[in-house]
């Protein structure tokens, strides 16, 4: 094996990095020479390391430790108390107490498992299946389901298009066949190119932007509608850039749907063979309901789109191979649901569906892998156990299930009963970061009797616990990197060791679960190296033709077809267009349904039983418009992954006088006398912010945009020192249906400091 073939390298979300002695003689990282564009952003990691808010040892709430044996109403000085150390054996036992103590007294439906992604791209070392395995063991828990990125999706396809198109990758054509075959791309949201830096699990290559200027210079038109110009990136072709007012994609969709019924442009042959339910929708469309047609003219009042516009748009994408493309930003929107149910009608009015290509696709460039013409690796999981406890919330719905012990929530035609949570056990990801309306969570998190969280800096999470335990980074641990939609295995090596009192959260809960007397069957007797050679393995029995561990280990990566053309393009329901019958989808029809009798039987008032344009509490057509005047949307940042990274140098950088930026257009800043650089205070009703100001002439007038992810951190008065967009955020949810999260219905106003 050559020196070129045996690589130290470092598997992040970021993508893959090699690692070399700097000039200082530490370590640093640089980009994998396989990447042809790697992300910046990542290398930055090795920041986190000797960093002043370093959690360095476990530690525990002073006035937790006070009234501990007074369980009831301990939690009041939860976010504003001060911490002290302990040894290991001591937080070990105070947990397994706890644990134990909970179970007992309330049963293990009051415990609840909180835990998100991107804590690690490692497969061993992922907090969220470790956190699960330990808490299953001790006889279950209260779960969450579905994620923050995709949930109003998630809910919504299996009843229109099918389980297996639920997947956040899974409805895209392939960017060789959009290139191929397509000859307009219509993207709603647009590309966000810094998200498609990033990956769950990480990757050997970035490939979507590269893949994006190869549909443009294939000659296919791009248009791109946003109320920023800066989703519609710089492309080797023409690019086109619609404004629109925020959350209005729906009646846009809608009305071109208008336009093909209207005119008779409908492929009334596909809507036979494939759908159900279109005649409920076309009434619609023709106004039956309540005598109002979804004409482009009714959209233009709505959206601010020119009716020509949408007209112009409705006949090309009937007339010639197209694709219509989502953003995933648009379903975490009240109503969210609808954009996509609307597109994926308009496709199969259209007769796009099934073609190469072509039809609808959701989130191209949301992260690395969507679209990406790969075969993806298959493997297996760190095993999780079964949970005996049957509760469990939308993960959005965190609030409310603190907030009313004892309720009911709706959710996809359920009533779930909201358990009485006595304690919350938390490991990986930030929800004083994912989550809406911040302080009022804050609030909530005071109703436990104890908060347990591992973590590896003091973010606002950790800050609102009682027992933080001290939880290594990912480049302080050996680990296997792999995404399921990818096709990269990184063998991802130890950078530094963690400082002397620091554990991976396998350690950590292995030290608990000895206090339980379940060590055995939690760690199976296999140490680190154990595990990753058993997860390898189960890679190796779906690919046999990877190498061995001990190859794949010495030269830092394996993985399918790598340096390969892809071994087939990829057309979503190619199988099921072509014969239906033979090939039904997991409908109760076995059709798209673009009437869903399934959804319409909820009888949700904020989710009926075809696409609808339903207007939001907060939009700049609302009442309330007229005290908040300026519509927030919060896109992910450029210099960070959600809030990991905020301390490293590029987030750190990309601060104006320390504050995030929020963007303003020329007129909204002129207007409130504001200059770039400028301190002021983003707020409503929900709660108030300190950002700096940006101006951006790409910015339609009445937006503005802050970057999610800054720490929340209110000051004695509540301002958010921060900069966090959820400080402002309403915790509403998408709809009954899905529960999903709602952050871009948001309005705010901007006065100078």
């Amino acid at each position: 094996m050559t020196a070129d073939e045996r690589l130290h390298l470092f598997g992040s979300h970021f993508g893959t990095y090699e690692v070399e002695a700097g000039p200082d003689g530490r370590p640093r990282l640089l980009p994998f020479r396989h990447d042809p564009a790697p992300s910046p952003t990542g290398a930055a990691f090795l920041d986190l390391a000797d960093h002043p808010l370093r959690v360095r040892h476990p530690m525990i709430r002073r006035g937790w430790l006070t009234a501990k044996g007074r369980p009831q109403g301990r939690g009041a000085e939860r976010g504003r108390d001060d911490f002290v150390a302990v040894t290991w054996p001591e937080a070990a036992r105070l947990v397994a107490g706890e644990i134990a103590r909970v179970s007992r007294d309330f049963g293990n439906q009051a415990i609840f498992g909180g835990s998100y992604g991107w804590a690690s791209a490692g497969r061993f070392h992922h907090a969220q299946s470790q956190l699960k395995r330990f808490l299953n063991l001790c006889g279950g828990f209260t779960s969450s389901v579905n994620t923050y990125s995709y949930g109003a999706a998630a809910v919504l396809l299996p009843h229109v298009i099918g389980r297996e198109y639920q997947g956040a990758t899974d409805t895209a054509p392939s960017w060789d066949q959009i290139a191929a075959h397509a000859r307009l791309l219509i993207s709603f949201g647009g590309f966000r190119l810094s998200n498609a830096q990033v990956e769950a699990g990480g990757t050997g290559q970035h490939r979507a932007e590269a893949a994006l200027a190869d549909v443009a210079r294939a000659g296919c038109r791009i248009v791109v509608f946003s109320p920023t110009g800066a989703d519609a990136p710089d492309l080797p072709g023409r690019v086109e850039h619609i404004p629109l007012r925020p959350g209005t994609d729906a009646a846009v969709l809608i009305a071109m749907a208008q336009v093909l019924l209207a005119e008779g442009r409908t492929d009334t042959q596909a809507l036979a063979r494939l759908t159900v339910g279109h005649e409920a929708f076309a009434a619609y469309l023709a106004g039956s309901p309540d005598g109002q047609p979804k004409t482009p003219e009714w959209a233009e009042a709505i959206s601010g789109v020119p009716a020509g516009t949408i007209r112009e748009l409705a006949r090309a994408y009937a007339q010639m191979p197209a694709l219509v493309n989502l953003s995933w930003s648009l379903q975490r929107s009240r109503h969210g649901e609808q954009p996509y149910w609307a597109a994926i009608a308009l496709a199969a009015m259209a007769g796009q569906v099934g073609r190469p290509g072509c039809g609808f696709a959701f989130g191209l460039t949301a992260v690395s892998s969507v679209g990406q013409p790969i075969r993806r690796l298959k493997g297996p999981a760190v095993p999780q156990g079964r949970n005996p406890v049957s509760s469990f919330i939308p993960v959005a719905r965190i609030t409310e299930l603190l907030e009313n012990p004892g309720g009911t929530l709706d959710y996809d035609g359920q009533r779930l009963a909201l358990p009485d949570i006595r304690l919350v056990h938390w490991a990986g990801g930030n929800p004083f970061h994912h989550h809406q309306d911040l302080n009022r969570l804050a609030a909530a998190f005071r109703r436990p009797e104890t908060v347990i969280v591992h973590e590896s800096v003091w973010t606002a999470t950790a800050r609102h616990a009682d027992i933080v335990l001290p939880a290594s980074l990912p480049f302080e641990r050996d680990d296997v990197a792999a995404a399921s939609r990818d096709n990269w295995l990184i063998a991802s090596r130890r950078v530094l060791a963690p400082p002397p009192d620091v554990r991976s959260d396998h350690d950590m809960l292995a030290l608990i679960a000895r206090e339980l007397g379940l060590d055995a069957a939690f760690t199976e007797g296999r140490s680190e190296e154990d595990w990753l050679r058993h997860l390898y393995a189960g890679y190796r029995d779906a690919h046999p033709e990877l190498p061995d561990f001990d190859t794949f280990w010495a030269r830092g990566y394996a993985g399918l077809d790598l340096g390969a053309r892809a071994p087939a393009p990829t057309t979503p329901l190619a199988d099921f267009a072509r014969d239906p019958d033979l090939h039904p989808l997991s409908t109760p029809s076995g059709r798209i349904e673009i009437g869903s009798s399934t959804i319409a039987a909820f009888g949700y008032d904020d989710c009926p039983g075809h696409p609808a344009w339903l207007e939001p509490e907060e939009w700049l057509g609302a009442p309330l418009a007229g005290t908040y005047p300026l519509h927030l949307i919060s896109p992910q940042p450029e210099h960070r992954l959600h809030s990991q990274l905020e301390l490293a140098g590029p987030s750190q950088q990309a601060k104006v006088t320390g504050c995030e930026v929020l963007l303003l257009s020329p007129q909204d800043a002129a207007a409130r006398g504001l200059a770039a650089g400028e301190q002021a205070t983003v707020f409503n009703a929900r709660g108030r912010a300190l950002v700096a100001i940006g101006i951006d002439a790409r910015l339609s007038p009445g937006v503005a945009v802050l970057p999610t992810g800054g720490w929340y951190a209110p000051n004695e008065q509540g301002l958010d020192l921060g900069g966090n967009p959820n400080t402002l955020s309403s915790i509403r949810p998408t709809s009954r249906l899905a529960q999903g999260t709602a952050p871009n219905a948001c309005l705010v106003e901007v006065v100078s400091r």
